[in-house]
């Protein structure tokens, strides 16, 4: 009889756990602002947002959707604003990646919260680096106003969208915008500094005032259709440039106008022929510890996530806290780091802790980058960092010295970088591993990641340690028990903040993702990148 690994069972048992409610929650919010709404939304005529999106892209493609966590558990007073009342993603439309992103008029009537911004203009960037043509099915009813303070004035607010239109025109950037409902205000201008706009018969209109301000700014009675409908604005004012029936239709143009765009210079990073790991991708649910703190070989991951399983080692038995290799994932050549969370002994017969950088596993990583640099191979980072070594040793040893300069290289690196969240990525280990701040092409977490400065029951016990001196410093003394009780709130507190829906939420990362889908993000990611060509790699001032 074999014998039943009761690790790798608990593991596996817990990460389709993890699975399950991501698939549950995702479910949820696919509905938007629910069930009533959709069907409101079919009786105008009218698709929904995922709906567009499905019609849009090629038959049986893949759709790599970001920010469906966007305003995740936000705004509860408010009503919610699931997937932020946009949905946004990169799609094949005529076997050409492009950037979509389609207002959901289900939720608010597709009107902008904050995060909705904050998502939008992921989605520009997401084309300008990349340069992919965007697609923006408008439906909506412009800004939330009960929280126009925090969306409007500022650098990386609504106005920044507009920028971002006559940046991207100026690139060469093509974008094409459907008007599909409501487009008002401030709002309006997005599709018309597009290169193309459609606009749909009945359900579609634009302006920069609606029937109400018109009325209460000068004193005209004017219906929508006439101030700004399909005919007023296609057949009047030319203001936009193609007039369709109904959605479908107008779905089926924008398809035909990107299949008549030209191309860019590709990047050129090297492909073949893909291969298939030897082992299976689902076995990472039994090899990934559903416990953080338990040291696991990242090396047998890498097995499920690479080309025919094949890896070259760079220092392999040098700073051997971090790995580095070279290898294919989808065909495509890639420079992989990776925090290695086995404790591991050096050839001095010094002990070093699993997912901790040292000064030796720093200095590896940066010549690994500044090699993957040079010869124009994407680099693909997968966290499960618990930060920096501390400590005399350490702080004699220099670690300041490396850590800074494997960030700068970091900071530097010019190829397409992508960032996986396996599991911790803590403090200054998540900067130098590629975290949100250092420009990551797309970013994903597993439902195991944790995105914090430190660990939940360290940052208890040192904010722990702060409140009972100034209990102290009161004249209060606090029993064991109201400690304890204390001690657990804060952890909680801490815990929720560190989780991947909280990072998720926020947009500090694009999605989060089953570990098996790791393979179809990074080469679609890279796919995506080979539209834009390198610029020329310079570290600046870096000390050896």
């Amino acid at each position: 009889m074999p014998k039943i690994d009761l690790e790798a069972s608990k593991n596996q048992d817990e990460m389709q756990l993890l699975i399950a409610r991501l698939q549950h929650r995702l479910n949820k919010i696919y509905l938007g602002g629910g069930e009533k709404k959709i069907e409101k939304q079919h009786q105008k005529g009218k698709m929904t947002a995922r709906e567009r999106i499905a019609a849009l892209i090629d038959e049986g493609s893949q759709f790599l959707e970001i920010g469906a966590f966007a305003g995740y558990e936000m705004y509860e007073e408010h009503g919610g604003c699931p997937a932020a009342g946009v949905v946004v993603g990169i799609g094949y439309i005529k076997n050409r990646q492009c950037v979509i992103v389609a207002n959901d008029a289900t939720v608010k009537a597709g009107a902008w919260f904050p995060i909705t911004g904050k998502k939008n203009l992921r989605a520009q960037e997401i084309a300008m680096e990349n340069r992919l043509p965007i697609i923006y099915l408008v439906d909506s009813a412009g800004v939330f106003l009960p929280m126009q303070d925090e969306i409007f004035p500022d650098k990386e607010h609504f106005g920044r969208i507009f920028r971002n239109n006559a940046r991207m025109s100026s690139m060469g950037i093509p974008q094409i915008a459907a008007i599909m409902g409501s487009c008002v205000a401030g709002g309006a201008y997005l599709p018309i500094m597009s290169d193309e706009a459609l606009i749909v018969e009945g359900t579609g209109s634009i302006f920069l005032a609606g029937p109400y301000l018109v009325k209460a700014a000068i004193g005209e009675d004017v219906d929508k259709e006439t101030l700004g409908g399909a005919t007023t604005q296609s057949d009047i004012s030319g203001v936009t440039d193609y007039k369709m029936p109904d959605d479908k239709t107008c779905l089926e143009t924008i398809r035909d106008l990107v299949d008549k765009i030209g191309h860019f210079q590709k990047a050129g990073f090297d492909r073949i022929e893909p291969k298939e790991p030897k082992f299976e991708a689902k076995e990472i649910y039994s090899i990934f510890p559903s416990q953080a703190t338990k040291p696991y070989k990242t090396v047998e991951i890498l097995k499920r996530l690479v080309d025919d399983s094949k890896l070259t080692f760079y220092k392999k038995d040098y700073g051997k806290t971090i790995t580095c290799a070279y290898a294919r994932i989808d065909g495509w050549s890639v420079g992989i780091v990776v925090n290695n969370r086995e404790v591991v002994k050096t050839k001095t017969g010094e002990m070093q802790f699993g997912g901790v950088i040292y000064s030796d596993s720093a200095d590896k990583a940066a010549r690994f980058i500044m090699n993957c640099n040079q010869k124009k191979i994407p680099l693909v980072f997968l966290h499960d960092v618990t930060g920096f070594m501390v400590g005399k040793r350490s702080e004699h040893g220099g670690i300041i010295k490396d850590g800074a300069k494997m960030v700068n290289v970091v900071s530097n690196s010019t190829v397409p970088k992508f960032s996986i969240i396996m599991g911790n990525s803590y403090g200054a280990g998540n900067y130098a591993m590629c975290g949100k701040a250092y420009d990551p092409r797309l970013i994903v977490a597993w439902p195991t990641a944790k995105v914090a400065v430190m660990g939940g029951s360290q940052a208890a016990k040192v904010l722990m340690q702060i409140q009972m001196s100034s209990f102290k410093a009161k004249g209060q003394e606090p029993s064991e028990e109201e400690a304890q009780e204390l001690f657990d709130k804060i952890k909680k507190r801490y815990d929720d903040q560190t989780t991947p829906y909280y990072a998720a939420s926020r947009l500090w990362v694009d999605a989060i993702i089953d570990p098996v889908e790791t393979r179809k993000v990074i080469s679609m990611g890279i796919e995506a990148a080979n539209n834009a060509e390198v610029e020329r790699f310079n570290v600046g001032v870096l000390q050896t």
